[in-house]
């Protein structure tokens, strides 16, 4: 999975609205499917429907079964960012 900006690190992530968050979940759907990962995709839902609680939930779960599963770190990385930014979910 590539990474949507070049130096992005969790010590200075890019601040998500929430039409960003909506994208890089997206991406990280797209990233579980080519990497035969259905039930992460599974855990994310839909951001266009979701309530703010229904998708920072979705994304703690997701981050959770990905604890033990270091091959996918940069799917793993995209989440953690996405999780440093659901505060942005509220103003719509």
């Amino acid at each position: 999975m590539t990474t949507p900006g070049e130096n992005e690190t969790l010590r200075w992530p890019t601040r998500l609205d929430r039409g960003g968050i909506a994208q890089r979940l997206a991406l990280v759907r797209e990233a579980a499917a080519s990497e035969k990962l259905p039930e992460l995709a599974a855990l994310l839902p839909d951001p266009a429907s979701a309530t703010p609680a229904e998708i920072a939930g979705g994304v703690i779960a997701a981050l959770s079964w990905l604890q033990d599963r270091p091959q996918h770190q940069a799917i793993a990385l995209q989440l953690q960012i996405v999780a440093m930014n659901l505060k942005n979910l509220a103003a719509r």
